[in-house]
C-alpha cells in the first residue's frame, strides 16, 4: 500500500491523540506544526505545546511559525512537500499561500457534526445548549471559518453529566481515528469530500470568564448546562461575600424545596442554591486564595447570615 507525507498542525493536549494515530499509520509524519512556546505555571517559563513535545519525543521536525504567512515557514513548508497536512486545533488561521502547498490540501478534525457548531468552542456549546448528540467531522479547510466540505464523520452522545473536558477527550480519542481514517481514504482515491447543508448553521463563539458567571435568576438546568460547559476552562464562577467563588459541576435537586435565586441553604451533607426554578446543590468549590474543597467543607467555616446570597 502506498503511504502519504504528512504535515501535522496541532497545538494543544486535544490534538495529541490524532498526532498518535497518525505516528503509528503506514502514512510519514514528516513534520509537526504548533504554536509558539508560551508561558506556564507559576513561573511563567516558556513551554513547549504538548504536541510540540509528543513530536520533539518521536523524533520529528517541529514548526513554530509565529503566524502561518511567515515566508520562513512557507520555505519549509514547500521544501517538505506535504501530500496533505491534517490539522486538530492548530490554533491560527492559515492564508491561502499555505494552504495552497499540499497537493490534497489541509484536512481538518473538527469536534463537531457541521455544519452545527462552527468556531472555536464547538464541545462547550453543545453541552451549553443541552445537544443530546454531537460528534466529529473531518473537512477540508477553506478560507472561510469551518465552511469545507466534509470527508467523514462520527457521532457521540452528551450524557447528562458531562463536562465539556469529559466530553472533548472521548471526542478527541474517536476523532483521532477518523482522522487517520480519513488520510487513508484520500491516500486511496475513494473518499470524495461533500458539500455541507446550507441549513442548521451555528456558532460557538470562544466563552469568556464573564460568560462562565453564574446567573442564579436562570433554570436549573441552564446553571448546571453552563457550569458543565465551562469545566475545565474558563471555570464557572460566582461571588459570595464580594469575592470570586470557582464552582464545580452542581447536581439538579429537584423536590429540594423553593429557594430564591442565589439564596444558600447549607446542611451538614449539602449546600443548596435557589435558582429561577428549583435549587442546585453544590459540588467542589474554590475560595479565592484556597485549595478546591467539597461544598460542604467550605461552609463549615461560616455562619450565614440573612444577607447572605451568590451573585
Amino acid at each position: 500500500m502506498e503511504s502519504m507525507k504528512l504535515v501535522f498542525a496541532g497545538t494543544p493536549e486535544t490534538a495529541v491523540p490524532a498526532l498518535e494515530a497518525l505516528l503509528e499509520s503506514r502514512h510519514e509524519v514528516a513534520a509537526v506544526v504548533t504554536r509558539p512556546d508560551a508561558p506556564a505555571g507559576r513561573g511563567r517559563r516558556l513551554t513547549p505545546s504538548p504536541v510540540a513535545r509528543r513530536a520533539a519525543e518521536a523524533g520529528v521536525e517541529v514548526l513554530k511559525p509565529a503566524k502561518a504567512k511567515d515566508p520562513q515557514f512557507l520555505d519549509r513548508l514547500r521544501q517538505i512537500a506535504p501530500d496533505c497536512c491534517p490539522v486538530v486545533a492548530y490554533g491560527a488561521l492559515l492564508p491561502r499561500v499555505a494552504l495552497d502547498i499540499p497537493r490534497h490540501g489541509w484536512v481538518n478534525l473538527h469536534f463537531s457534526l457541521l455544519p452545527a457548531w462552527r468556531g472555536a468552542a464547538p464541545v462547550q456549546h453543545a453541552v451549553l445548549h443541552g445537544d443530546e448528540i454531537t460528534g466529529a467531522c473531518t473537512f477540508q479547510i477553506e478560507e472561510d471559518l469551518d465552511t469545507g466540505p466534509v470527508y467523514g464523520m462520527l457521532t457521540e452522545p452528551v450524557r447528562p453529566d458531562d463536562t465539556a473536558g469529559a466530553l472533548l477527550d472521548r471526542l478527541a480519542r474517536a476523532g483521532a481515528r477518523l482522522l487517520a481514517d480519513t488520510m487513508d481514504g484520500i491516500e486511496q482515491g475513494v473518499l470524495e469530500p461533500r458539500p455541507q447543508p446550507a441549513e442548521g448553521v451555528s456558532y460557538a463563539a470562544k466563552l469568556t470568564t464573564a460568560d462562565a458567571r453564574v446567573d442564579w435568576t436562570a433554570p436549573a438546568l441552564r446553571v448546571d448546562r453552563l457550569v458543565r460547559a465551562c469545566t475545565p476552562a474558563p471555570g464557572a464562577w460566582t461571588t459570595f461575600r464580594d469575592e470570586r467563588l470557582k464552582l464545580g459541576p452542581v447536581r439538579l435537586a429537584a423536590g429540594a424545596g423553593d429557594l430564591p435565586p442565589g439564596r444558600i441553604r447549607a446542611s451538614k451533607r449539602e449546600v443548596l442554591v435557589g435558582t429561577a426554578t428549583h435549587p442546585v446543590a453544590l459540588g467542589e468549590v474554590q475560595p479565592q486564595g484556597k485549595r478546591r474543597m467539597p461544598a460542604a467543607d467550605w461552609m463549615r467555616g461560616i455562619t450565614l447570615t440573612d444577607e447572605d446570597v451568590l451573585v
